[in-house]
């Protein structure tokens, strides 16, 4: 039986080819209500584009757990061998608007939601295990200077690397982005990394921390910046759909990295410092299960452009950390979503909880049906929600006689874990990040110039010597530092 077509609120439809009109070549009438509802909410197609990860794709899949993390978690959906998990997964590369280039030397977004039991529980994260910045203070600031130009509206890699020389921190996730790897093939030909530390406690109130990595089952593959320039914009986004429809499902091998409270108070290296990895010697990978994709989206805009994913999706058994990127991004995020899609995104199908949902929440747009006339705690209704204690988190003590002030980080070490990532690469990979580093700083400001060879420097002499011959492959020498 052929279907009717109706207007929003129902209403069959006529005629859908021709507006009415005080004749045939007279004006429009004002009862073209039909003809209103379509052009106004052709007017309201499109939201905002976030202002990072604008530009992604996404589909559902499934998470099966292959060890048991109840000894550190009581987390529902990590506590028996071969539970699954519904998962929602969005790529993305960051920087660049919805007109930018699936394969713009950027990093990708890795977000990932699972529908628990117990609610939704979001891992945010990056296909790099570390981040350009350790306070959120100046994230804000570092997105600017990786946009456009605001006058030119054009790329600026001056002001790309004006704010790395200023910024020692970035060095790590910069050597990422500037090596080999900076320009991922595919969304299914790389890892992803939850890059925080995150929180684990368990029934007995024991807490410990926790890294999350998604490896890929397909394998790394990444193309140059010349192959790039000769690949569809859209590349990324076409290739994942068409694995999926062909039923090439991608899947990515979960693991973890786990400190006790106590191996973390005297690990070498802050473990809550985004900048940072944890030494796999000192936290060894610990498999746990298997992320696989197979189903892709039936409207893109209505789940993948309105998917919002955020760090405070968190689950009974799974905190935050005192990371401090971490701690912003918790009222970012939600915020993020609260003026992008609206107050009520959480009530959107690839949003919603697969379990009950019950608060006091009230109104606000776009809501759906809300129960009862009791929209406050506490209250006399015996049937209505109440706290649950049993999933109160642990406490969180503070470090000695902690005092609340600004406090610098400056004096942390910064270069040594980008020198032995450079130090793993082979010649040819080298060569390709003192190219790609080169390229960009050469039209930097000489200051600029100067403080990022000296960070090289402190990294590795030769990462800084070989910068510093790819530079003058662009400039003349004394425009160099």
């Amino acid at each position: 039986m052929t279907q009717r077509l109706t207007t929003s609120a129902g209403c069959p439809i006529a005629d859908d080819n021709n507006s009415i009109s005080a004749g045939r070549r007279g004006p429009l009438t004002f009862d073209n209500f039909q003809l209103f509802e379509k052009l106004a909410h052709f007017n309201r197609e499109r939201i905002p584009e976030r202002v990072v990860h604008a530009r992604g794709t996404g589909a559902y899949g499934s998470f099966t757990l292959s060890r048991s993390l109840s000894e550190y978690t009581r987390a529902d959906f990590l506590q028996h061998l071969g539970d699954e998990t519904e998962v929602f997964v969005r790529f993305s590369t960051v920087g660049g608007g919805q007109d930018s280039s699936d394969y713009a030397r950027d990093p990708r977004g890795f977000a990932v939601k699972f529908y628990t039991r117990e609610g939704n529980f979001d891992v945010v994260g990056n296909n790099t295990p570390v981040f350009f910045l350790n306070d959120p203070q100046k994230f804000p600031d570092f997105v600017h200077s990786q946009k456009k130009n605001p006058r030119t509206n054009l790329p600026d890699a001056a002001r790309m690397y004006e704010f790395w020389a200023n910024h020692p921190q970035s060095l790590h996730q910069m050597t990422i982005l500037m090596s080999d790897r900076g320009i991922p093939l595919s969304y299914r030909h790389m890892n992803g990394y939850s890059s925080h530390t995150l929180g684990f406690w368990n029934e007995q109130g024991e807490r410990y921390w926790v890294k999350f990595h998604f490896k890929t089952d397909q394998g790394i593959r990444t193309v140059t910046n010349d192959e790039a320039q000769s690949l569809p914009a859209h590349g990324a986004q076409q290739d994942l759909v068409e694995a999926i429809d062909f039923g090439e499902f991608p899947s990515w091998t979960v693991k973890v990295q786990i400190l006790s409270e106590e191996q973390a108070r005297s690990f070498p290296v802050n473990p809550f410092d985004l900048t940072k990895v944890w030494p796999h010697k000192l936290a060894p990978l610990i498999e746990i299960g298997k992320l696989t994709l197979n189903r892709n989206v039936d409207n893109y805009f209505a789940e993948t452009e309105q998917a919002t994913f955020a760090p405070s999706n968190l689950v009974p058994g799974i905190s935050a950390s005192p990371d401090k990127m971490l701690q912003a991004r918790l009222l970012a995020y939600q915020d993020a979503h609260r003026y992008r899609v609206g107050v009520n995104h959480n009530q959107l199908a690839v949003n919603a909880p697969r379990c009950p949902v019950n608060h006091y929440q009230s109104d606000g747009s776009s809501t759906g049906i809300q129960n009862g006339e009791v929209n406050y705690y506490p209250n006399d209704q015996r049937d209505l929600p109440r706290p649950d204690p049993s999933v109160q988190a642990p406490p969180l003590p503070l470090l000695g006689d902690a005092w609340v002030g600004t406090f610098s980080q400056d004096d942390e070490d910064y270069f040594s874990q980008a020198g032995e990532l450079f130090r793993l690469m082979n010649p040819e990979q080298q060569g390709q990040l003192f190219d790609n580093i080169g390229g960009g700083l050469a039209q930097a400001t000489p200051s600029a110039q100067e403080r990022m060879l000296d960070f090289l420097n402190r990294a590795d002499p030769n990462y800084a010597q070989g910068v510093l011959q790819a530079m003058r492959q662009h400039v003349p020498a004394a425009n160099t530092a």
